[in-house]
């Protein structure tokens, strides 16, 4: 049960990870494109969608961590050879997802302006980024069911129809960035409100693009919508089983980034909008880790359905090497030439300095978090996702929080600090996801 064609797991991995990479980047531009245009309006406005954003997609990736635990199910259940079962968590996961975007929208609409002035006490960033966020939390409605589809659609074995949904759906953000924040071709110009309409309507499309493939019945999934809402108790324990600890490492991730932000944000509005453009830039350089992340938990599920535990190992060798290789690049790129690339970002002069200042110390976290990013994959797509967050809480709780909040209050030193916090929170969390994954225990796992 062993034996496995080298030749053809390497095309296997590059299969899965170059369009999850591509998707993954383009997925990204939502929030770039958004930084770069809004950029040429003030550190007012940076701040007000760098803030905005990062509350509505935090939100939406933890509870999208449901999608981790259907990828482990499906892709496991697939190597096995069981496409009823892979089908039926399929369904229920997505149902899961529709009931979540729907409270979680509700709820963030009609609590928008609480949000910002609990936040923040600058009166043009609370009155920016309460209209920005309000919008987003529309969109956010399709937002979660977005991430579980294309996360199952990808454990089946197809990155290609997550790759074409973002295409399209970023195309149509970036084209209507462009005319609603500057009112171009008779278009109003709407400023922050255009740019969080072009976000939320992008977010509408890519769900409706991924629908509509799974729908025409080719992939090696099918969807049962009558059977959507019609939960299996069974079904439904192993979702919640593998999803929550998956959601809370997702949780405790973005959550502390999400407060490392505001507090960053009490250093004054040109410092923070320095910081968001460099974030902004180094969001980018996650995607190749992202992608070979998510090959490998889909790899290592359908290897382990398999019986075939030499071929997850060797999997993980491969994906390992190439994303170190790929992120490694984009680190020497922000440690040589990080000003001419937060010159694209924005004209204002003070914000771009303090911001490639920030990204050369950004460059020594690119290769602890491929480490990191496709260790914790490999346990996930075993069914180890309580291993990634009890690592996720130390590193953050442990590390990163603390010394951020040192750097900020106590010493009130510079945000160059802050970001060397950030390098050694990352080389921490690789040494620990590469041990937890050494002891070899994941190989073992029944789900």
């Amino acid at each position: 049960m062993d034996n496995f064609d080298v030749k053809q797991v390497r095309r296997s991995i590059l299969v899965l990870a170059i369009p999850a990479i591509l998707e993954m980047m383009l997925h990204t531009l939502v929030f770039t494109a958004d930084t770069a245009m809004i950029g040429r309006l003030g550190p007012a406005s940076i701040s007000a969608v760098n803030l905005g954003a990062q509350i509505v997609f935090t939100l939406g990736n933890i509870l999208g961590g449901i999608g981790i635990g259907a990828v482990a199910l499906v892709s496991r259940y697939i190597g096995a050879n069981n496409r009823l079962k892979a089908d039926a968590i399929a369904t229920q996961s997505i149902g899961i997802g529709i009931l979540i975007s729907l409270i979680i929208g509700a709820v963030g609409i009609s609590t928008s302006g609480f949000i910002f002035k609990r936040l923040i006490d600058d009166p043009e960033v609370i009155a920016l980024g309460t209209e920005y966020i309000k919008i987003l939390f529309v969109g956010g409605i399709f937002l979660i069911p977005l991430l579980i589809t294309n996360s199952i659609v990808r454990g089946s074995g197809n990155a290609v129809v997550p790759l074409v949904s973002a295409l399209v759906a970023n195309v149509i953000n970036i084209v209507f960035d462009y005319l609603l924040i500057f009112g171009k071709f008779g278009f109003p110009e709407m400023g922050v409100k255009g740019a969080a309409i072009a976000t939320a309507g992008a977010q509408m499309i890519g769900f409706i693009v991924t629908l509509t493939f799974i729908l025409r019945g080719k992939l090696n999934i099918k969807i049962r919508f009558r059977n959507i809402f019609k939960f299996n108790k069974e079904d439904i324990k192993s979702i919640v089983k593998l999803s929550v600890p998956a959601t809370l490492e997702v949780g405790m991730n973005d959550g502390s980034r999400l407060i490392s932000i505001f507090w960053i944000a009490q250093m004054g509005t040109v410092i923070f909008s320095g910081h968001s453009l460099a974030t902004a830039a180094e969001s980018i350089s996650y995607m190749p880790g992202f992608g070979f992340a998510l090959a490998t938990t889909a790899l290592v599920g359908q290897s382990l359905g398999a019986k075939n535990p030499k071929k997850a190992e060797f999997i993980v060798k491969k994906t390992r090497k190439y994303a170190v290789l790929m992120m490694g690049s984009i680190g020497l790129m922000f440690f040589i030439i990080p000003y001419p690339l937060m010159r694209l970002y924005s004209n204002d002069v003070a914000s771009v300095s303090i911001a490639a200042r920030s990204l050369r110390i950004g460059a020594f976290e690119q290769v602890p978090i491929a480490i990191a990013m496709v260790y914790s994959g490999a346990l996930k797509g075993a069914g180890d996702t309580k291993g990634p967050f009890k690592i996720a809480l130390a590193t953050n709780l442990i590390v990163r929080l603390p010394l951020i909040f040192a750097v900020v209050f106590l010493v009130k030193g510079k945000i160059e600090y802050v970001w060397m916090a950030t390098v050694v929170q990352y080389v921490v969390e690789a040494m620990l996801m590469k041990l937890r994954y050494e002891k070899g225990n994941w190989k073992n796992i029944i789900i």
